[in-house]
């Protein structure tokens, strides 16, 4: 039984707790919170941005550390927390907001990290050594991972020296925050630095402790073909959460949650979201525990890790980033597009003009040699196409890549359908003039070509003679999907083969764009450890083969949208959102993604009707709208089929001109596809001189008046221009009252632009 002595002691172990938060907040008195993006009072911290605080201090008596506040902007003196009666099986660190929870000493929450030590327990006890700060972040900062980066003008890191006297394990919180995004980065280093081998078992990048309120949690979720369907839920006691064990980031789940009050909508209330830089296997938890408190994290699967480290060894966990929005989910999204373009994307075309591209892959499958390839490429330019893309069935010598069942890790070109090689072909093809609208005759095609690297089928010459090269499990069986196998990139041969034949496969010929495909998850595998090593091992090759062709614009794609996340954004500024390419669908898909992702990032296509996967038929002009909404805009189809329909040729002109504001501006989600017959989105430039607006109908409703359309993110002083007419409005009318549009069928759609004047 707890008796009063014991509420006493509690009680005074919390002022404790609380002199370090007032004392530092005291220190910044005066200041505004992005005057100083870190500050650190002894062992009291705040990280600031513009719009956010983040607070936490050691508690200077257990050396654990206790998290005050992440939200809105506070200053002065903090309020301490309720004292909390300790009775019942739930002690104290099971009452309090614990900012890296451990397992063991009463919390029993989910841990953010688990060790397993040599002797079998998994108890953990780390507190507070010493801590620094660093301007900056450095592009490196991550040996091997994929992270954030930023001069002294854009981030600040603070870096947490936690370590465990029992066990001789340090563990290293580092925190940057990127003030201008209301950002906050954060990973965790942890190193054995006893004498006997530890396990990892669970490690977060993130972990958070909420105040006890009611709070909703926002996700994504989907299978093949329909990814990022957005999924709200009120969060109630007991854990929740999702995650992916399938080796990758998948299309089930994606590794990004936000959480809201109930309240909170697309431009108004509060949002949290988080977002792991990781293309493997995670994990995303949410629980209310016992006294209301709401703890979230994200970061590796557990199932997928049992990491061994052996004395002076450390593993670190990938980035996770958090972003704190007052202006509702639209604003959440908009810090994490604008965080993303600047501070993770490295390619040279993360923010330049993407061309408009022809996928070879629903036009022909593989039914195509020398001739008809360059035929397609000459459709192509003469539709004012700028890219041409072979896709799958090109390669294969003793095993042609004539199906899907044939060829995989061959990469030589099939000596029946390329006599001479691909030279020949991607000579013809980049020597086509591009049929631009506005005369212009000195713009040549270039040339593109699909791979699945990582993959192999056992009908190859590769597998015959590497067949323990795949990932396999001893004596299991080598389960099949697409009739292919994994090549485990955990092994550096099978690095180096892939650095080796794709650097070939460049220098070979003008190829100015790759499209890295993956069509199958991990499912044997040699050991849950491995999935991490897979990882590794595909950020050497990646950043190997980006940093050695620069000029190459690299898509990423995994059956679609199976690895659209920030890790495989550090290196690829674009991803294929999804392989359906439905247009109705794809509204939904798209926005999903938006939630984390900028528009720029997203793959985009008119595919012919009846769609190849849903059936279904949708206007030209319709399709063509919702593809212009992604970053990189093209067709995916036999140019064939538009013979004769003249309004292609002004539908690309209209991509190009919508594309630079798609790939640097503000997305604002007007209306949600999930809500309404009448779906909008509005991208606005980073200065709100120029707009463009996408609305569309995706269902008639006969003899009934449409809604009004109100826009967001202008100048409410200024004067727009609408289309270039004569219709010119103000800022604040156009948000205030809006337009109205008016559709005399199902899948109506318009583009309207709005310059300033």
């Amino acid at each position: 039984m707890f008796g009063p002595s014991a509420v006493q002691v509690v009680a005074g172990l919390l002022a404790v707790c609380s002199q370090g938060s007032v004392a530092l907040a005291q220190s910044q008195s005066g200041s505004s919170p992005s005057s100083n993006a870190v500050v650190a009072d002894g062992s009291s911290f705040a990280l600031n941005g513009d719009n956010v605080s983040y607070r936490f201090h050691a508690n200077v008596t257990a050396g654990d550390l206790i998290t005050d506040h992440y939200g809105a902007p506070v200053s002065g003196a903090l309020p301490s927390p309720v004292d909390p009666a300790v009775n019942g099986w739930v002690g104290l660190p099971g009452r309090v907001r614990r900012e890296f929870p451990a397992q063991g000493r009463g919390d029993f929450r989910i841990p953010a990290v688990r060790i397993r030590q040599s002797a079998g327990y998994t108890v953990s006890d780390f507190q507070y050594q010493s801590h620094d700060v660093i301007k900056g972040k450095n592009l490196n900062a991550l040996p091997g991972l994929p992270a954030t980066f930023g001069d002294a003008d854009d981030a600040t890191t603070l870096v947490v020296h936690l370590y465990d006297n029992y066990s001789s394990v340090a563990a290293d919180l580092s925190y940057s925050v990127f003030p201008k995004y209301d950002a906050i980065v954060r990973s965790v280093n942890v190193t054995n630095k006893g004498e006997g081998n530890i396990t990892i078992d669970d490690l977060a990048s993130f972990s958070v402790d909420f105040n006890y309120e009611d709070l909703d949690l926002i996700s994504l979720r989907g299978d093949w073909a329909r990814e990022t369907n957005r999924q709200r839920s009120r969060i109630n006691y007991g854990v929740q959460g999702f995650g992916s064990n399938t080796g990758y980031s998948s299309h089930l789940h994606n590794p990004f949650f936000a959480i809201t009050h109930p309240s909170t909508t697309e431009s108004q209330g509060e949002a949290w979201g988080f977002n792991l830089i990781y293309t493997g296997s995670f994990s995303a938890e949410v629980e209310k525990g016992s006294q209301g408190l709401t703890r979230a994290l994200l970061g590796f699967n557990p199932d997928k890790l049992s990491w061994s480290l052996g004395p002076g060894e450390t593993l670190t966990s990938p980035e996770a980033v958090s972003v704190y929005s007052k202006d509702g989910i639209g604003g959440m999204s908009r810090k994490f597009h604008r965080l993303y373009r600047n501070h993770l994307m490295k390619s040279k075309f993360a923010t330049s003009n993407r061309p408009s591209l022809l996928n070879s892959w629903e036009g022909v499958y593989f039914d195509f040699n020398q001739s008809s390839m360059y035929t397609l490429a000459e459709q192509s330019a003469a539709l004012g196409i700028s890219l041409f893309v072979m896709d799958d069935g090109w390669f294969g010598d003793e095993y042609p890549r004539l199906s899907d069942n044939a060829g995989l890790g061959d990469w030589v070109p099939n000596p029946d359908r390329f006599p001479n090689g691909l030279n020949p072909l991607i000579e013809a093809a980049t020597n086509l003039t591009v049929n631009e609208t506005d005369g212009n005759t000195d713009k040549k095609l270039r040339f593109g070509i699909w791979v699945e690297p990582e993959m192999v089928n056992p009908n190859s010459t590769l597998y015959h003679e590497h067949p323990d090269w795949v990932l396999h499990a001893g004596p299991y069986p080598r389960t099949l999907r697409r009739n292919q196998l994994v090549l485990n990139l955990a092994l550096t041969e099978v690095q180096d083969f892939i650095i080796d034949f794709m650097t070939e496969l460049l220098n070979s010929a003008d190829i100015s764009y790759i499209k890295w495909d993956n069509n199958r998850g991990q499912h044997e595998t040699p050991s849950p450890s491995n999935d991490h090593a897979y990882m590794l091992g595909l950020y050497r090759v990646y950043e190997t083969l980006s940093s050695r062709f620069p000029d190459v614009l690299w898509e990423g794609c995994a059956s679609g949208g199976g690895r659209f996340d920030a890790g495989i954004l550090h290196y690829f500024p674009q991803i294929w959102t999804s392989d359906n390419t439905d247009g109705l669908d794809r509204i939904t898909i798209q926005f999903g993604n938006s939630l984390a992702y900028p528009p720029s990032a997203m793959g985009a296509h008119i595919s012919a009707v009846p769609n190849h996967q849903t059936g279904r038929t949708v206007p030209l002009e319709f399709r063509a709208h919702v593809a212009m909404m992604g970053g990189s805009f093209g067709l995916e189809l036999d140019p064939a089929d538009l013979q004769g329909d003249e309004t292609i040729h002004g539908l690309i002109d209209l991509a190009e001109r919508v594309n630079p504001i798609v790939l640097n501006g503000d997305l604002y989600r007007l209306r949600l596809p999930e809500d309404t017959r009448w779906p909008a989105a509005l991208f606005v430039s980073e200065d709100k001189g120029q707009a463009v607006l996408f609305v569309f109908q995706t269902q008639p409703y006969v003899n009934h008046l449409t809604p009004w359309v109100q826009l967001q993110g202008l100048d409410e002083g200024a004067s727009y221009r609408l289309d270039g007419g004569e219709e010119v409005y103000t800022g604040a009318t156009l948000m205030n009252l809006g337009l109205q549009f008016s559709f005399e069928t199902d899948y109506g759609s318009r583009v309207v632009f709005l310059e300033r004047e």
